[in-house]
């Protein structure tokens, strides 16, 4: 019970800051007479019933778990604390991971009845205001481990694969340039030939 009495007084915190959501909510809350919480509880409960049996509900779950992440790294980048880079980006690559699992099991995954609705409980885990929001629980648990125990090798593979690159795009550039000096040459000899093949 004391959990749930911490989440509603962060929410309540977070619903009278200052700023342009909080300033609709306010106006909402003056002329109808409802406190905003209850707005905001409502609006959750609608989208989370939309999410169960409303139409394009995976690109509401992918669009909601995009959208307030996006906006609050923009915020985050502004700061001067690096806290929240680090939450935010460790949300990022959460997300990364996830989208490439939800890739491949999407098609499976879709028919069932709730998916979309624990799709989006999910990405609110892990974008939650909270020190070990699920971010920070996927990260620790399962990437950084098997990052750090592989990093030697994906960081040769992606040297190699930079040296690769770099070298395709060496050769084309010469083939361009090639190209390009054979094709103004044709053009000189042409103009020097007045076109016919002899000279003039």
């Amino acid at each position: 019970m004391a959990n749930v009495e911490n989440w509603r007084a962060k929410l309540d915190k977070a619903l009278y800051e200052k700023n342009a959501v909080t300033d609709v909510l306010a106006k909402l809350e003056e002329k109808s007479g409802v406190k905003r919480t209850y707005f905001v509880i409502g609006l959750a409960a609608l989208v989370a019933i939309w999410l169960v049996f409303g139409y394009a509900a995976a690109f509401i779950s992918s669009f909601l778990g995009f959208l307030y992440p996006a906006y609050c790294s923009v915020k985050a980048i502004e700061s001067v604390r690096t806290e929240d880079d680090t939450q935010w980006l460790t949300y990022w690559v959460v997300y990364s991971g996830f989208g490439m699992v939800e890739f491949f099991s999407d098609i499976f995954l879709s028919w069932f009845p709730f998916y979309y609705l624990a799709k989006m409980l999910f990405l609110v885990w892990c974008m939650a205001p909270i020190s070990s929001n699920g971010s920070q629980f996927i990260y620790n648990r399962f990437i950084k481990p098997f990052v750090l125990k592989h990093q030697k090798k994906m960081d040769e593979a992606l040297d190699n694969l930079g040296e690769m690159a770099s070298s395709t795009l060496s050769e084309a550039q010469k083939m361009a340039q090639d190209k390009a000096a054979e094709a103004a040459a044709e053009q000189v000899r042409k103009g020097m030939t007045g076109g016919d093949g002899k000279m003039e």
